[in-house]
């Protein structure tokens, strides 16, 4: 059952039978989710093997210099993308009585978009070169940018997909697309083609999913018309809003990098940033991506708001912290070992970045709770808030270098963070102490695994191979982690251990509703 008819299915009733209705619905939403994240978990893990692998040898045949070309052409990329979807992705799945001429006008208005944006593009790519003073840029923004007419045909579909709850789809086609733009990188990069492998990695995979979410949710074009998509465009206008003010603050510390210290500094920071994100990205983005078309579905239910805040945010912590904190407490043996020494300046960065990550993914959630609610306007004042004060925390800290820029974001991110935790806690009558304790066991197993491993670093002799090292850090701090959770928390721990064993298309739907 989906989730537009479980809303249909279960109208309000009085008494006895209005609790049995809403229990029924929230229990169908719970299969639902835990369904899709499943298949989100399962395709999205199966093409880590590949994908890693692949990253790990292009690192070894590329230079810094290549990686930070590629993060100066992504700056205009990752703003005109946005603008081409205009949020549509996020705001079909929310809005769940729009009709099929209203959804036909405002895909009309994204292909339109789409072509508009890549014409900017193309006006920006000389600019682009000379200030980052890389002439050789030019046509790296323009190729990388040509995805922006697919985007602009994708973006109405990939929103029908989600609404219609079609994410085990969307799961594996992403998965698919991610492995193609790991093998196009990689037999460009063989082949001495430099910074253009990374390119043409990415525009395949971006392409490729745009083409597959319109041969799967096909949708009609039709003449807009402002007054029947007023509010709709209301909507997306918040979050476009949001998501321009955040790839905004989310990239300029790579702009900063790039234009005060040079491609070289910048490939550093942005390989660093790139590891540092992998728990955000294989953990976070698996629930915040589908997240807002649940909670959509209980907008006037606090308890059940509460309750999937509650579970998904531990569940979050729990898999996010290990994997950040100890990411930080290995990087010095890590980055040489895996990457090569000429990676080794990036190791101090990573420690600062990664327990930001870990606090980071669990803040990713409540702005998808409060649009998920219809909160979308304020979302986008607090994204432009975190716009106006991040860039300063990035240039104070680059007067350090890169690792300056990387304490940016712990300076200042609190300062972004407590405005949406103060509405999001407020909205859902959520309790500051109700929402620590679902912490408590993550917090706890990260604090006795940093002692731990702190102590064995120092009493490791220096002259030990680094591969023995790194066994020893690894090995010991998930020993000591998974310890403290399972003599600690025991029970959590059995549901955590049982969600992961399960994490396949059909078991782990039980597992995931145990934790939530």
């Amino acid at each position: 059952m989906g989730l537009r008819d479980l809303m249909v299915s279960n109208p309000p009733v009085s008494g006895v039978e209005a609790g049995s209705s809403i229990a029924a619905s929230t229990a169908g939403l719970d299969k639902s989710l835990a369904r899709s994240l499943a298949w989100r978990a399962a395709a999205d893990w199966s093409s880590q093997v590949i994908t890693w692998t692949v990253f790990l040898v292009v690192a070894r045949l590329l230079s810094p210099a290549d990686f930070g070309i590629v993060g100066m052409a992504v700056v205009a990329y990752s703003y005109l993308r946005l603008v081409g979807q205009f949020g549509l992705p996020v705001t079909i799945p929310t809005l769940r009585d729009l009709t099929e001429d209203q959804i036909a006008q405002l895909n009309s208005v994204a292909a339109v978009l789409g072509i508009a944006c890549f014409g900017v593009a193309c006006g920006l790519a000389y600019p682009l070169a000379l200030f980052f003073k890389t002439p050789r840029l030019f046509p790296v923004v323009v190729v990388t940018c040509s995805a922006l007419l697919a985007f602009g045909f994708g973006a109405v579909p990939e929103g029908l997909l989600g609404k219609d709850l079609r994410f085990r789809r969307l799961a594996i086609g992403s998965s698919a697309c991610d492995i193609l733009s790991a093998a196009v990188t990689l037999l460009m990069a063989w082949r001495g083609f430099a910074y253009w492998a990374l390119v043409a990695g990415n525009l395949s995979s971006q392409v490729a999913f745009a083409a597959l979410v319109v041969i799967w949710r096909p949708c009609r074009f039709a003449w807009p018309r402002l007054g029947s998509i007023r509010k709709a465009l209301l909507v997306c206008w918040h979050n476009l809003v949001s998501l321009l003010a955040f790839a905004s603050y989310d990239r300029l510390d790579n702009v900063t990098a790039g234009r005060v210290l040079g491609p070289s500094a910048l490939g550093f920071y942005a390989m660093a940033w790139n590891l540092a994100t992998v728990p955000l990205e294989k953990v976070a983005t698996l629930v915040t991506y589908i997240l807002p078309s649940y909670l959509a579905a209980v907008q006037s239910d606090t308890a059940a708001l509460r309750r999937y805040l509650r579970g998904l945010s531990e569940l979050m912590a729990l898999a996010v912290f290990p994997a950040s904190v100890g990411l930080a407490l290995v990087a010095h043996d890590f980055v040489p070992l895996l990457l090569g020494s000429k990676w080794e300046p990036m190791a101090p960065v990573l420690e600062v970045l990664c327990p930001y990550v870990a606090f980071r993914s669990l803040v990713s959630l409540l702005d998808k709770t409060l649009i998920g609610i219809g909160q979308t306007r304020y979302v986008m004042w607090a994204q432009l808030w975190a716009l106006l004060i991040l860039p300063c925390g990035f240039y104070i800290g680059s007067h350090w270098g890169i690792c300056g820029i990387a304490w940016g974001w712990v300076a200042f991110y609190p300062l972004v963070a407590l405005p949406l935790y103060w509405k999001t806690f407020r909205t859902i009558d959520l309790r500051l102490r109700d929402y620590l304790s679902v912490l408590r066991p993550a917090l706890e197993g990260i604090a006795i695994m940093v002692v731990g491993v702190g102590i064995l670093k120092y009493h490791l002799p220096e002259g030990q191979p680094r591969v023995l090292r790194l066994a020893a850090e690894v090995l010991s701090g998930a020993a000591l982690y998974a310890g403290a959770i399972l003599l600690l928390h025991r029970q959590r721990a059995l549901a955590l251990w049982n969600l992961a064993k399960g994490f396949g298309p059909t078991r782990g739907v039980r597992h995931c509703e145990a934790v939530l």
